[in-house]
């Protein structure tokens, strides 16, 4: 009788990953049982998971939703900071481009909408809330500021893609109030182009006011907010009151159609159809005006 080595053990029955089978891997995926190599694993609340399991609990579990039915999203404003941006370049454009070739072409009056005098060009309606003032640095610098506080607060709370729909949506609505409260053109008057993001900023109050009574908060400091800034609206010149008021009224629409759509699977269907609800009131009404125009 002879005793010789014990033979190794077949390399076949040497665990390997999955994803690179020329790696052994004795560590084993808590929820489907599989080898993990160590770039594989991923800590768990027990032991690890491969990271197939991972991405599939990702892919299997609802994404987190804000208390207006947003998409949750941890960190910064993005869309606040890119509003933001935006404005900021652009005012940094106002400067650079040649014989104020940026004012004159994104720039909105009610001079657009009467054909007798020019042609109506909806998109300043829209363009216009990202320029500013050349000669008052500090209507930038208040509008983003304000922007800057507001968006901290409302976009958190009703989500990225709702918050960017009720700015521009106030952004428009300040536009429309101008074209609805201001006196028709008359030849000779001098023009003035209506620019800033004032309109989109009121809107936020109004919102931020609805979103205040909807979840049972307190809602006095922004009423005096308001009301002081609408107050130096009719004060001070050049300072167009009319798109306040028209994005305040816009802001607190789309708020409202936020807020109090009904709970369930169609909510989100529901608040679309209360945002686009507002851009037609706001289409119509720009019409209306320009037939009695």
């Amino acid at each position: 009788m002879s005793y010789g080595i014990p033979a190794a053990e077949p390399s076949a029955q040497i665990p390997v990953c999955p994803r690179h089978p020329d790696r052994p891997s004795y560590v084993r995926c808590q929820r489907c049982g599989r080898p993990a190599c160590p770039e594989c694993q991923r800590a768990a609340a027990v032991g690890f998971q491969c990271i197939d399991c991972v991405n599939e609990t990702k892919r299997t579990t609802p994404a987190a939703r804000t208390v207006y039915g947003g998409t949750a999203v941890a960190g910064r404003p993005l869309v606040t900071f890119g509003i933001i941006a935006a404005c900021a370049l652009v005012f940094v454009l106002q400067w650079i481009v040649p014989n104020d070739g940026i004012y004159q072409n994104f720039a909105f009056a009610t001079v657009y909408a009467t054909p007798e005098y020019g042609v109506f060009e909806p998109w300043r309606m829209l363009t216009s809330a990202f320029l500013h003032s050349q000669g008052f640095i500090l209507h930038i610098v208040l509008n983003m500021y304000m922007l800057w506080m507001f968006g901290q607060a409302l976009e958190p709370l009703l989500g990225r893609i709702r918050f960017l729909a009720l700015y521009l949506l106030s952004a428009v609505g300040g536009s429309v109030g101008y074209l609805v409260l201001t006196p028709t053109y008359t030849p000779g008057q001098p023009l003035a182009g209506v620019v800033g993001a004032s309109g989109a900023i009121f809107g936020l109050f109004g919102a931020m006011l609805v979103v205040q009574r909807h979840r049972g908060g307190d809602t006095k400091q922004l009423w005096v907010l308001i009301a002081i800034n609408g107050v130096i609206g009719f004060i001070v010149p050049q300072i167009a009151w009319q798109a306040h008021l028209g994005g305040l009224v816009t802001g607190a629409a789309c708020a409202a159609a936020i807020a109090y759509a009904p709970r369930g699977p169609q909510r989100r269907l529901w608040q679309s159809a209360g945002l686009v609800l507002v851009l037609a009131l706001l289409a119509g009404a720009t019409w209306l005006r320009m037939a009695g125009a």
